[in-house]
């Protein structure tokens, strides 16, 4: 079956019932940044305060997408492309179906970003630098990738033999070496409500 086969199936519920019934509006963070900066450890606390606001949100995660959406992928650039592209996609569900989502995903390349961004309305989709000097994510190594990629066990690791590229203009930057996980969360929450999410 080709594209020009198939037809978009309208919804009956649209998002903007779906927001008026969870009381906020929906919208996907994109957080990213070098392995190690604390992406899914903010998204998660970030979840955890918005659950405790008693708001409905999700968190996408790099390493738990791959063990099941994005299984056949690996991390040449084609696949870091194409599992960006595919995470895009799903946080765009996610956003539809009301929900605050948070991806953390490294998405080392700028175009790939803001492809994903144009899936989305102007004020539904705000990426979040998670700005952490590689030399400190190296030394943190929480999933010890670095030294393996140090030693040749690994290729393609962003940051030693594959390029990051840095927001050129993020919606926010959140600085992981001077502030604790809960201040970062927090700063998040308040940048949410600027933004009147809710």
């Amino acid at each position: 079956m080709t594209q020009q086969n198939l037809i978009w199936h309208p919804a009956t519920i649209t998002k903007k019932d779906r927001q008026k019934l969870n009381g906020h509006k929906s919208c996907a963070l994109w957080l990213t940044g070098y392995s190690g900066s604390g992406k899914s450890t903010v998204a998660n606390e970030l979840d955890r305060q918005l659950h405790a606001m008693e708001l409905q949100s999700y968190v996408l995660d790099g390493d738990n997408v791959r063990q099941g959406l994005n299984r056949d992928l690996g991390f040449s650039q084609n696949d870091r492309i194409e599992n960006i592209r595919r995470v895009g996609e799903v946080a765009k569900l996610f956003v539809d179906s009301g929900v605050i989502v948070m991806t953390a995903f490294i998405s080392p390349y700028q175009k790939d970003r803001n492809q994903v961004r144009e899936l989305f309305d102007a004020d539904e989709f705000f990426e979040i630098y998670i700005d952490c000097p590689l030399e400190v994510c190296e030394t943190r190594d929480p999933k010890g990738l670095y030294q393996k990629a140090r030693n040749g066990e690994i290729c393609d690791f962003t940051g030693i033999d594959s390029p990051y590229e840095p927001p050129s203009s993020p919606d926010l930057t959140i600085d992981t070496v001077n502030f604790s996980v809960n201040e970062a969360a927090k700063e998040i929450v308040a940048f949410l409500k600027t933004e009147n999410i809710f």
